[in-house]
């Protein structure tokens, strides 16, 4: 029954990334699909984010220019109402739509009003602040768990290369060689899953906290140009 849980250490074996990856036990192979899965996910979630960031970035420098251009509130609402936006502009529609439907017909609007529209911008900052975040959590745990699967893979790699030693009684290096080097393939795969989804994790957490600074701080502008229409119509 030992000869079930050893490689084959009879014989030199194939030092390719296919070989090793044929040659392993197949609780190595298993540890290598998964990573190697884990890895494309997360360079795709990298590719998406990286252009989701940009496009946020662009997005809310150029709403901000139009906001302070010199534009009144009601222009510039409904010039961009209908067009499809994200974070900031976003949450400008919001406020001025709960805003436009508090002020109908009521002239002099109560102080209840400013603490309806500052309930929409914080649901339109939680709303936006998912969509950024989204998928980040699958970066985050495969880089802190990659590298531990990789050295289970060849910790058990290890191992039933040891027993194939002890079935063989032959301990010559051409004929550990390989199966050390299929164990230790796996980790060397678990690092490679590991290490970009790390940084690209820090990267994007960064910039989404930098974003959400940005969307309160538009917030907090917003709410007091409010309060100032506010005390002008009482």
């Amino acid at each position: 029954m030992l000869e079930v849980f050893t490689t084959n250490l009879s014989q030199p074996g194939d030092l390719s990334i296919m070989g090793l990856f044929l040659q392993a036990h197949f609780v190595v192979k298993a540890v290598i699909v998964g990573l190697l899965i884990s890895s494309v996910w997360c360079w795709a979630i990298i590719l998406e984010k990286l252009f989701v960031f940009r496009r946020t970035r662009r997005e809310t420098d150029r709403f901000e220019q139009q906001f302070w251009s010199g534009q009144s509130l009601d222009e510039l609402y409904n010039m961009i109402r209908e067009q499809q936006s994200n974070a900031m502009a976003s949450l400008f529609i919001a406020a001025m739509r709960e805003w436009k439907r508090s002020v109908e017909g009521n002239p002099r609007p109560m102080a209840g009003v400013q603490m309806r529209v500052e309930k929409v911008m914080d649901v339109s900052i939680a709303r936006e602040m998912d969509r950024l975040e989204r998928r980040l959590l699958f970066l985050a745990t495969v880089g802190s768990t990659a590298p531990f699967i990789g050295l289970f893979g060849t910790v058990w790699g290890i191992m039933t290369s040891f027993q194939a030693i002890a079935v063989s009684k032959n301990t010559n290096l051409s004929v550990v060689a390989p199966g050390i080097a299929e164990a230790l393939f796996a980790t060397a795969l678990g690092l490679l899953a590991a290490i970009p989804a790390v940084i690209f994790y820090n990267k994007f957490a960064n910039e989404s906290a930098r974003i959400g600074q940005r969307l309160e701080g538009f917030s907090d502008e917003f709410s007091a140009i409010l309060s100032r229409q506010i005390d002008v119509r009482s």
